[in-house]
C-alpha cells in the first residue's frame, strides 16, 4: 500500500465541506481513484435521465451530485450505487428519514442499520477507535468492509438511530459517488441495501423498480460486479480481538490485514 499517497486522499478528502458546482473541478475525485484495492466503475455515457412512472432514475455521474446532497439535506431517500450492492441512503441523523429507510424496506426497528461516511478519518466523530492499531482502519478501508465499533459517549450519531445499541457499523465504500455524497452532506448516511426485507439484494437498479416510487432519486451505476454477498462485516469494538459477523465478499483479505495488525479472532461462545 502507498502510504504517502494513502495520506495525501485523505488530507484532500477532508477539506472539502462546500457543495458541489461540478465534482471534477474539486480536485479530489481524480485522487480517490488513485491506489484502489476495490472500486466500482461506473458507465462513461449513459442518458441525463431516465423517464419512468415508477421515480427519477439519473446516472451515478459527477453531475448529479450536488443534487444528491441537496435530497440527503433536505430529508429525503436516495438510492446509491456502492462497491458491493445498490443501498437506500439518507442522512443518519434524522430520523423520519431513517423511519422512511424502514417503511421502505419493510424491514423490523430492532434491525439496525449501518453509517456511510466519506473518508476514514471521519469515523471517530461516530465511533471509538483510539483502541485500534495505527493504520488498521487505513488498511480495510476504503473497501467491501463493515467495521462494528462502539459509539462512545462522544458520537455525533442520533441516539434515535439503532436505539439501545452502544455499537455501530461503519461504512467507506470504495465508490467515488456516495463518498462525495457523504462529504457534501457533512453527516452520516444511513444505509442499507436496497431491497425489501428478506429478498435478495440489489446489484442493478432493475432488481429493486418496485421501490424506485420510494426514492427522491434512483442513481445508476450499471451493474456492480461484486455479486451480492455484500460487505464482509468485522467487530472491531474489543481490544485486540476480532469477529467476523457475515463473511461477505471480502472476507480472506480482510481476515488477513487483522491479523497483520496482530488481532485475534474473538472465541466462539461456549
Amino acid at each position: 500500500m502507498n502510504i504517502p499517497a494513502k495520506f495525501a486522499e485523505r488530507s484532500l478528502l477532508l477539506t472539502f465541506r462546500s457543495p458541489l458546482r461540478g465534482v471534477a473541478k474539486f480536485g479530489f475525485v481524480q485522487i480517490l481513484k488513485q491506489n484502489r484495492r476495490f472500486r466500482v466503475s461506473f458507465p462513461k455515457k449513459m442518458e441525463a435521465v431516465m423517464g419512468s412512472e415508477l421515480g427519477v432514475v439519473r446516472p451515478a455521474t459527477d453531475a448529479h451530485a450536488e443534487e444528491a446532497i441537496e435530497a440527503i439535506k433536505a430529508g429525503k431517500v436516495i438510492a446509491v450505487p456502492t462497491d458491493t450492492l445498490y443501498g437506500f441512503a439518507c442522512d443518519a441523523c434524522s430520523s423520519e428519514a431513517v423511519n422512511r429507510i424502514y417503511e421502505i424496506k419493510g424491514r423490523k426497528h430492532t434491525s439496525p442499520l449501518a453509517i456511510c461516511v466519506g473518508d476514514v478519518l471521519d469515523i471517530q466523530r461516530f465511533a471509538v477507535t483510539d483502541h485500534l492499531p495505527d493504520g488498521l482502519l487505513g488498511s480495510l478501508l476504503p473497501g467491501p468492509v463493515t467495521v462494528v465499533l462502539r459509539r462512545g459517549e462522544l458520537s455525533i450519531i442520533e441516539k434515535s438511530l439503532n436505539p439501545g445499541l452502544d455499537s455501530i457499523g461503519v461504512r467507506v465504500p470504495d465508490c467515488d459517488f456516495i463518498r462525495v455524497i457523504a462529504h457534501g452532506s457533512e453527516t452520516a448516511l444511513a444505509l442499507t441495501s436496497a431491497n425489501l426485507s428478506g429478498q435478495p439484494s440489489s446489484v442493478c437498479i432493475k432488481d429493486f423498480e418496485n421501490l424506485w416510487e420510494h426514492c427522491a432519486y434512483v442513481y445508476d451505476g450499471g451493474v456492480l460486479p461484486s455479486g451480492r454477498a455484500g460487505s464482509t462485516v468485522v467487530d472491531l469494538s474489543r481490544l485486540g480481538k476480532y469477529k467476523i459477523l457475515r463473511p461477505g465478499s471480502a472476507m480472506e483479505e480482510t481476515v488477513a490485514i487483522l491479523e497483520r495488525h496482530s488481532l485475534m479472532p474473538e472465541a466462539a461462545a461456549a
